[in-house]
């Protein structure tokens, strides 16, 4: 294919069924890039979406491909913005005939509706998927919720107790006791054995926690 216009009743094919699939909030352009850059869209379906027409010229993303900045100009499903604002997740695919590039084909959808949509259920549910933000923990049993800490605290720290240094011992022993760890009966056992250490030497770290010594040895300063 020498040109994008070498199959016009099979683009012309293309664009109806994307455009019937996607609906009156998506935008579909046909660039044919070997006329002059200010005049590239040769076909466009809901060009109300950034106020495009036939005969208007290409994005700035398309002159990088052009001069050959960008080598694979194919782009799909990221964000763009139009000059009012609204909000657009967009993809670009770009036909060659050998090295030369022909035409590209741009699907633009309008996202900005959605987005405040979503904005609003985000502060009506206030939910957050942060890995960092503490969240309750609904156990079936008790022996299940002091898994649930050992893993955490283990997390916190980034490394198993075997390679724990005393200082990421006594991190770990910090932030189980902050969260109230032993006040589960015979956690200190389950600890104990899950750090490698004995008992005597847990109440010893404990008993350096609690009057003022801290552990420093966590990834994020725990």
């Amino acid at each position: 294919m020498a040109s994008i216009n070498d199959q016009p009743e099979s683009m012309k094919k293309l664009m109806d069924m994307l455009e019937s699939h996607f609906g009156h909030h998506c935008e579909i352009v046909l660039h044919d890039l070997m006329l002059d850059y200010e005049h590239t869209i040769v076909d466009i379906r809901n060009g109300h979406i950034t106020g495009r027409k036939i005969g208007d010229c290409g994005s700035n993303l398309g002159l990088e491909v052009l001069r050959g900045t960008v080598v694979d100009g194919d782009r799909y499903n990221y964000i763009t913005h139009t000059k009012d604002g609204r909000i657009l997740r967009s993809s670009s695919m770009y036909y060659h005939d050998g090295d030369q590039v022909i035409g590209c084909l741009c699907i633009n959808s309008d996202i900005t509706d959605a987005v405040r949509y979503e904005s609003y259920l985000h502060a009506n549910n206030n939910y957050s998927l942060d890995i960092d933000e503490k969240k309750e923990v609904f156990a079936t049993d008790i022996k299940q919720l002091l898994e649930h800490f050992i893993a955490e605290g283990q997390r916190i720290i980034g490394k198993p107790p075997i390679l724990m240094s005393k200082e990421e011992k006594l991190a770990f022993l910090k932030y189980l006791d902050d969260s109230g760890v032993f006040l589960i009966t015979k956690s200190s056992e389950r600890i104990g054995e899950f750090l490698g250490i004995s008992k005597g030497t847990l109440y010893t770290y404990l008993e350096t926690l609690r009057n003022g010594g801290e552990g420093n040895g966590t990834k994020n300063g725990h």
